[in-house]
């Protein structure tokens, strides 16, 4: 499967996910049944506390992060508003907690995607309103499709955190200032190189100092698995999200294909 074929197969499933209602029919049949219980109350905009104890992560999600009494962090922009926002749509709610891979994380936490019992879908609903970005992770990827059609339609009408300047998709130049964090990065690709066992995508002349995205072994299983070969993307304009950090230049170690999506 070419990247082309690859894009165009992701912008159809998008539209097609943009013409179901966040609340739809399927109510996460797709995903593995995982009880229900009562939100206790918001942590932040992507985690909750059940009435059980029990800590879930709204997996697919990163809304704005609040410091949380951790050291040299600063909240970001708009982290409260989104904290109120998943407030309004779940405490005091039962949720009915449906997963779509790996159920919990490092820290603990149950990572679930979350359904009212009206059938509103949690994740769904804050990508609606701006609220948050769309997260993946290698062993989470369920609902990839309709989550980033629900960020592309808040981000254009820039509701929420669209319309803040901290949340801008990033061009490939002048990245060094948004090191250790998220970003969205648009651009063109000037050359994919593999490199022993990894596949390195160049945004610049100079892989010194550019802008570059590694996969490695792990991230090229998984490509080949669904017949992309990252080597065809040279030459080709994309947008790529994760965490920024320095090797060389800014870069964004890929793990997945859907941290790629057509650019917009």
């Amino acid at each position: 499967m070419s990247r082309r074929w690859l894009f165009a197969l992701v912008a159809v499933l998008a539209l097609v996910a943009a013409a179901l209602p966040f609340a739809d029919a399927r109510a996460g049949e797709d995903l593995v049944a995982g009880g229900e219980e009562i939100v206790r109350e918001a942590v932040d905009g992507d985690t909750v506390l059940l009435a059980d104890g029990r800590e879930v992560r709204l997996v697919g999600l990163q809304a704005p992060k609040l410091a949380l009494g951790r050291r040299n962090f600063k909240d970001w922009p708009l982290a409260e508003d989104s904290k109120r926002a998943v407030a309004a749509l779940v405490v005091g709610q039962r949720v009915i907690l449906r997963h779509g891979g790996a159920n919990r994380d490092r820290h603990g936490r149950v990572l679930a995607h979350l359904h009212r019992a009206d059938g509103l879908w949690v994740q769904g609903e804050m990508l609606r309103q701006g609220q948050a970005r769309v997260y993946t992770f290698p062993d989470n990827r369920a609902r990839a499709a309709e989550m980033y059609a629900l960020e592309a339609e808040a981000r254009a009408a820039r509701r929420g955190i669209w319309a803040h300047p901290f949340y801008a998709v990033r061009a490939p130049e002048g990245l060094k200032g948004d090191l250790d964090t998220f970003q969205i990065v648009a651009g063109t690709v000037v050359d994919a190189v593999k490199v022993k066992n990894a596949v390195f995508l160049n945004f610049g002349p100079d892989w010194r100092t550019d802008f570059t995205v590694r996969l490695d072994g792990a991230a090229l299983k998984l490509f080949r698995a669904a017949g992309v070969d990252p080597l065809t993307f040279k030459g080709e304009r994309v947008e790529v999200r994760g965490w920024l950090r320095f090797k060389d230049g800014p870069m964004i170690d890929a793990s997945h294909p859907e941290q790629f999506t057509p650019t917009r």
